[in-house]
């Protein structure tokens, strides 16, 4: 007996001309993600290959491991394109943000207002991977006094919050909006975050998706989450991604 292949479908099929990457680390040489310059390029001719051509890259700001100054992301930034001008890749969108590690010296930035956003007021933030900040509600509380808009990268990959999925809903109750990592639709962090992820596509509690590309293999395993199954759970936000153009 034959089994018929899962028919993969090619992702420029599935990012339009609207779309806007608002996750990745493409600046070269300021956190975990592009090396240098050439790799900066090499990773966004890839990403073009699959019809992202509008980008709003996010270096990390963390504490004193990437204590990157918006003056410096700005400056990488400005690097870049004017690499992708002497290349003639002149149908590239490419801006720049950061993800905000939420912790004391976030807090200290959002009091100057020394914050970069996604576009108007939306600012991308994280958590640490171990455990929650202690106060992260009044956090929460503090950027949208300061009239920004958090959106909460990769909730799905938070491990703490796994066995109390309510906390989710609490989230989003005060005021965070939501944006799915699309690897996370694979094995690339466990199939405990990809459980996770499949159940806030569920319940309806994203509002925006990102690659979070740092590297080639990143682009390589994306290529997996071609699928109907997965296609027909994520179109809708990723028209969403179309306000950040």
């Amino acid at each position: 007996m034959f089994f018929l292949k899962k028919k993969e479908i090619p992702l420029n099929e599935l990012f339009t001309n609207d779309f806007v990457d608002i996750h990745s680390h493409l600046l070269p040489g300021i956190d975990d993600g592009a090396k240098d310059i050439e790799n900066s390029i090499q990773l966004i001719t890839k990403m073009t290959s699959y019809g992202i051509t509008n980008f709003v890259t996010t270096p990390h700001v963390l504490g004193d491991v990437y204590p990157n100054s918006s003056k410096l992301i700005l400056e990488k930034l400005l690097e870049v394109n004017n690499e992708l001008n002497n290349r003639g890749l002149s149908n590239i969108t490419f801006r720049a943000a950061a993800e905000y590690m939420m912790d004391e010296k976030f807090v200290e930035r959002l009091a100057k207002k020394d914050i970069l956003t996604l576009k108007d007021n939306y600012v991308l933030v994280e958590m640490s991977y171990f455990n929650p900040p202690f106060n992260l509600f009044d956090i929460l509380f503090d950027i949208q006094l300061k009239e920004y808009k958090p959106v909460l990268a990769h909730p799905e990959r938070y491990n703490f919050y796994h066995a109390d999925f309510q906390m989710y809903y609490k989230l989003k109750k005060s005021g965070c909006l939501f944006q799915l990592n699309l690897l996370s639709l694979t094995e690339q962090y466990g199939k405990s975050v990809q459980k996770i992820a499949n159940k806030l596509l569920d319940e309806g509690l994203y509002d925006f998706v990102g690659t979070d590309t740092h590297h080639m293999n990143h682009l390589k395993l994306l290529t997996k989450i071609g699928n109907k199954k997965n296609i027909k759970k994520i179109e809708t936000l990723v028209k969403n991604n179309s306000f950040f153009k």
